[in-house]
């Protein structure tokens, strides 16, 4: 070994950590996990569709298995030299333990119900050391961030409530480690997952990346847009922040570099379109899924009125790139060197999957959509490696029985291998939710929700507006390295009951505290997928941070908009209204992106930056007025600009 090995960054380290997580195994081992994790995804869909069991016998065991496959999957440290088909002995123990826990509540569950809090000294022990194994699992797998505010959240439960009162509350009620967020994890959001590792087997994200390529590879600062649309569209399907930064940014980030783009600038449009992936119908992320049940909303009312503000989301970005390539005079990619567009459109059929989830989220519900989902995106691999070749072309007949021979080979090999990617990524959202109940169930249990509220609102003086923007910096906190998922459950059994309080409307508020959890991933200091951005961009950390806050700058203004005025939701408005909000709305993100950027047809002053800024938000927000004002603002700006751009040159 190097004496003097070169110390990993932290963007270096989360981008290996996301591309090697897990132990490796190779041969007779590797099939034994893979049997494994397959038997996860199997009980998942079993769990949903089949099971007849009590509702706490069916999470405990789901818990149960992802708090035992953590142990066989991942080390203790990342730091630990990594050897094939090496398990240390005391994860065998950990990962037994972890079963005979929770397999203690499945055998056990109508005695355990029938006595209460009369704790038996075994049921004492063992709900100690489930909690324990449960947040050293979610360490693993998601990191220290979430564990340490859990932790935080235990120890004032302690502070409050006897051991056995928490003991019992947190294991052996549908209150913790089994509660809200694992009976949405249990009832769709597992399918949803595993949906998307049968999606991306089909090739829909080299699909979406070509595609992308071919519509907007060529204009001014192509690279840029490219690195826009295919994340949106690849984060339909994956809904992971730091998960789609590594994998499509491992191709958009150096082609932004070497069209001429800063390295802090590329590290950061990948960051802050990936992290967009959450937000963007009709998957989204898992925090969405819980939404469904905190706010009692269909999935499909969900996903629409997130429409807007994810259009608004990355048509700033998407402005934001074009603008900067224009000052900087950035060109395309010659075309000669994209993939054509009618090539590429031959592939339509990869999103056949997606068409039918989102058609049958709409007519059915969010399981069979789910599942359904699934089917098709099995049969659309079998047909297209029968009958086409990877261009979308017919394959002569003579090469068919070579073909169906090949497919009776791998369909079983493609259904296994996405079975176990779904249950590999099941495994780090159901954790997350695991360890959020147990957050939430203190939250509950204490009555430190109601102090918060106080203290907010006491803050605020009753002020909306100022309640909104402690809930911010609240959420931008807690999301600090925290899951996505966990971070919403916290802000959603605490500050989006007091911006309720306010008279805010309580469907917008659950979005406006969904919206910063999500842009934590981005803000600084801690900026997870900012930093994996700046590692493959080879850039500063923090610059490529605030870079991408800047990019994003969508995120942070369109909650403020749709918590005054629930119109941009689709919320008591008509169709008229809803089609001059769209149109309003992006001319809007256009001045405030381009006075972010201080340029539209020249560089502007400070003076007309902060006028484009104030009429593109008076356009964003709903009104006549603000609107009528907010289009002459931008309006003669850009006027002044087109008759002094010869001056100023």
């Amino acid at each position: 070994m190097e004496k003097n090995k070169k110390k990993l960054s932290r963007g270096e380290q989360i981008v290996k950590n996301e591309n090697s997580k897990t132990r490796s195994f190779a041969g007779i081992p590797n099939i034994i996990i893979s049997c494994i994790l397959v038997f996860f995804s199997l009980l998942s869909i079993y769990i949903v569709f089949l099971s007849p069991f009590d509702t706490r016998i069916n999470r405990s065991a789901f818990v149960g298995m992802i708090v035992f496959c953590i142990y066989l999957l991942y080390p203790a440290s990342q730091k630990f030299e990594k050897k094939v088909n090496h398990i240390p002995f005391y994860d065998l123990i950990l990962a037994l333990l972890a079963l005979i826990c929770y397999g203690y509540f499945v055998f056990n569950c109508k005695q355990i119900i029938s006595i209460g809090m009369r704790l038996t000294p075994i049921m004492m022990a063992i709900g100690i050391v489930g909690i324990l194994l449960t947040l050293e699992a979610c360490r693993r797998a998601t990191g220290i961030p979430i564990v340490i505010v859990a932790s935080a959240f235990i120890i004032y439960g302690l502070i409050n409530n006897s051991l056995r009162r928490v003991v019992f509350d947190l294991f052996f009620t549908t209150e913790g480690v089994i509660g809200t967020p694992i009976r949405a994890c249990t009832s769709f959001i597992s399918l949803f997952v595993i949906f998307g590792a049968f999606l991306e087997r089909t090739g829909i994200s080299d699909f979406f990346i070509n595609l992308a390529n071919s519509i907007a590879g060529h204009t001014v600062g192509g690279p840029a847009k490219v690195a826009v649309i295919s994340s949106a569209l690849c984060g339909m399907v994956s809904g992971s922040s730091v998960g789609n930064t590594v994998t499509t940014g491992a191709i958009t980030i150096p082609l932004m570099k070497k069209n001429g783009y800063k390295s802090e600038f590329a590290g950061a449009v990948e960051a802050a379109a990936s992290t967009g992936g959450q937000i963007m119908p009709p998957i989204m992320g898992a925090a969405a899924f819980l939404m469904i049940e905190y706010t009692n909303k269909e999935y499909s009312y969900i996903a629409l009125r997130a429409c807007l503000p994810a259009l608004l989301y990355f048509a700033g970005i998407f402005i934001s790139v074009h603008l900067e390539a224009r000052k900087l005079g950035l060109k395309g990619i010659p075309k000669s060197e994209l993939p054509k567009f009618k090539d590429v459109i031959k592939s339509w059929y990869l999103v056949l999957p997606l068409v039918t989830l989102t058609y049958l989220i709409i007519k059915s519900t969010m399981a069979k959509a789910a599942l359904i989902a699934i089917l098709v995106a099995v049969a659309l691999s079998v047909v297209r490696d029968m009958f086409l070749d990877y261009n979308g072309k017919k394959i002569i007949d003579e090469k068919k029985k070579a073909k169906l021979l090949i497919i009776t080979q791998t369909t079983p090999t493609l259904i296994i291998k996405s079975l176990a990617a779904g249950a590999k990524s099941v495994i780090s959202v159901g954790i997350a939710c695991s360890v959020a109940g147990i957050i939430a169930c203190i939250i509950t249990t204490t009555g430190i929700g109601s102090e918060l509220v106080s203290a907010i609102v006491g803050l605020s003086g009753g002020n909306l507006i100022i309640g909104m923007f402690l809930t911010m910096v609240t959420c931008i906190i807690l999301g600090m390295g925290v899951p996505t998922t966990a971070n919403y459950v916290i802000m959603a059994t605490t500050c989006a009951p007091i911006l309720i309080g306010m008279n805010m409307n309580a469907f917008a508020a659950h979005m406006f505290v969904f919206y910063f959890g999500i842009v934590a991933d981005i803000t600084p200091p801690v900026a997870l997928a900012a930093y994996a951005g700046s590692a493959i961009a080879n850039a500063s950390p923090i610059k490529t941070a605030v870079n991408a806050t800047l990019l994003a700058i969508a995120a942070f203004i369109v909650p403020y908009i749709f918590g005054l005025n629930p119109a941009m939701l689709f919320i008591n408005t008509n169709a008229i209204e809803v089609i001059v909000i769209i149109i309003t709305s992006l001319i809007g993100i256009f001045g405030v992106s381009a006075g972010i950027r201080g340029f539209v047809m020249r560089h502007m002053n400070t003076i007309e930056r902060i006028l484009i800024i104030i009429g593109g938000l008076l356009l964003i927000y709903p009104g006549v007025i603000t609107d009528v004002i907010g289009l002459v603002t931008i309006s003669l700006l850009i006027m002044f600009q087109i008759k002094t751009k010869k001056i100023h040159l």
